[in-house]
Formats: C-alpha cells, structure tokens, sequence
C-alpha cells in the first residue's frame, strides 16, 4: 500500500470530498486504496464537525454578538444579517425535494465536508439515522468519484 498517496487522498477528503480520489491513479494507488482513503478522510471529518457542530455554532453565534456589541458602543451602525442568500436558497431546495437522504448524502460532497455536516446537524442533528446516512453516501459518493476517475476519465 502506498502510504503517502493514502494519507494525501485522506487529508483531501477531509475538506474537498468531490475531488479527493483525483490524484489516485497519478499516486500508483489502486481503485479500493483511493475508496479507502477518501472513505477514512471523509468520515473522519464528518465525525468531528457532525458532533461537534453545537459547540462551534454557539461560538459563532457569540463571536457575532460581540462584534456586533462592539459596532454599537462605537456609535456604528452594525450590518443586517442576510436571510436568505443563494446558498441558503440552495439547501433549503435540496431539503424540500430529497428530504433527510438527500441532505445526508449530497450536503457533505457539494459543499463540503465541515459545512455539509453541520447543515445535517443542524437540520436532522436529533434524529439517529443521519450520521449513518452520512457515513452511507460518503461510501456511495467515494465509489462513484472512484468509478468516475479510474474507469471513465483514465
């Protein structure tokens, strides 16, 4: 097995999960090595930020709170907040067509491994199944990314 190119495809996965197997074949690694690593890094990460997702959204929340307390004992203005951007739009219309599986499994690949898994907390963080749903598509999409990079492309 080579190491280097397993923990590259890993560290890859972690953030950008939709890219991950790219370089595998350029490594020397073979299709089941490339589904491994991107699997590891990918859920890795995922574990992390789904669990994690409470804690650093309360951070983030009092991190804009103090800016925002601080813009008014300057006698500033501080701005709106957005409701609805274009990602929001996004999410929201993948939520309300494909439900819970639609989020668990393409939120994590289209936008990223943290941000994904911190939309699915936020959305279904109180039901089980999400986190295996998770772990299902990073599977289902790791295979597929392979299949795609391996057999279409090379």
């Amino acid at each position: 097995m080579n190491w280097t190119g397993f923990w590259t495809i890993f560290f890859i996965a972690t953030f950008k999960f939709s890219v991950a197997t790219v370089p595998g074949p350029h490594l020397g690694m073979s299709y089941f090595e490339s589904v491994l690593a991107a699997f590891s890094g990918g859920t890795a990460c995922s574990l992390v930020c789904y669990f994690a997702s409470d804690f650093i959204l309360l951070q983030l929340e009092k991190r804009r709170e103090k800016k925002r307390n601080l813009m008014l004992a300057q006698s500033m203005t501080p701005p709106q907040k957005k409701k609805m951007t274009r990602m929001n739009r996004l999410i929201v219309r993948i939520k309300m067509r494909f439900g819970q599986v639609g989020i668990c499994f393409y939120a994590p690949f289209f936008l990223s491994i943290p941000i994904g898994s911190m939309v699915v907390a936020k959305f279904y963080g109180k039901k089980w199944q999400s986190f295996p749903l998770i772990m299902l598509g990073m599977a289902f999409n790791a295979s597929l990314t392979s299949i795609l990079v391996y057999f279409v492309f090379n």
